[in-house]
Order: C-alpha cells, then structure tokens, then sequence
C-alpha cells in the first residue's frame, strides 16, 4: 500500500484525506494534505523539527488533536512542515513535523487553515488493509 493524500471539496471549506498502512502512516499523510492546503509540501525544506504529542481514547477525535496540534504550530511559530513522522499507541499520539519559517515569496501561501473540524471525519482501515484518515479543515 502507498501512502498518498488527497483534498476533497466542502462547500466553502476542503477536506483533508490521507492513506497508509497504519494509522500513524494515514495520519502523517492526512497532515501533508493540510499542508499542500496552503502549498506544495515538496516547497517546504525540513530544517527545523517540532515534538508534537496528543492522547485521546478515540482514533477520529486523536486526528482532529493532531491536526490541531499541528495547525497551532504552524500559526504560532509561522512555519510551515514538509514531512511528519507518527507513531500511535494505546491512544497516544507521538509526532514529528520537520520544515521551515514562511518565506511568502517563495512559499506564496494560498489560505490560512483555522482549525480541523468534525464533519466528514472519519478514521477506518478500508477493505484493502489500508487506513483512512479524513476531515474537513476550516479555510
């Protein structure tokens, strides 16, 4: 199975989607899809890396903490993350997301991403053995 993400439309809002072959790989790729909101992840260089960490009990409300999470980082140290690393056990959430302060003429970003939100959020291992990783985010 191939990690990959995807967006798909929500009215005035996008939604974030990612794949792996664990729950932690289809959260990393759920993240770059939140990134690739603003701009192309591969723009992004990893230079500086930031320890993220959540807990919670249920998978679909641990994604929304980790995107959360990761868009507070973003917000609050003006960077933007390239790549992430994800490990998931007994509900505890361990994350790294490598990348860069904003450069905006060279990053030139979209939109700002507000939040992660509930709809359409979903966290479920699809008829193929891989895992799905889903919501909308707020733009």
């Amino acid at each position: 199975m191939t990690a990959r993400w995807e967006h798909f439309q929500h009215q005035a809002d996008i939604g974030v989607r990612g794949w792996g072959a664990t729950p932690g790989a289809a959260f990393e790729q759920a993240a770059l899809a939140l990134t690739a909101v603003v701009t192309p992840p591969a723009g992004i260089r990893p230079r500086d890396r930031v320890e993220i960490a959540c807990e919670e009990a249920d998978p679909e409300l641990l994604l929304v903490d980790w995107l959360n999470a990761v868009i507070f980082h973003m917000a609050t140290r003006r960077m933007l993350f390239g790549r992430f690393e994800v490990r998931i056990e007994n509900g505890r959430l361990s994350g790294r997301a490598w990348g860069e302060v904003v450069e905006p003429d060279r990053h030139h970003p979209a939109v700002e991403v507000k939040a992660a939100t509930y709809h359409e959020l979903a966290v479920r291992r699809d008829p193929d053995g891989s895992w799905l990783a889903q919501c909308v985010v707020d733009v």
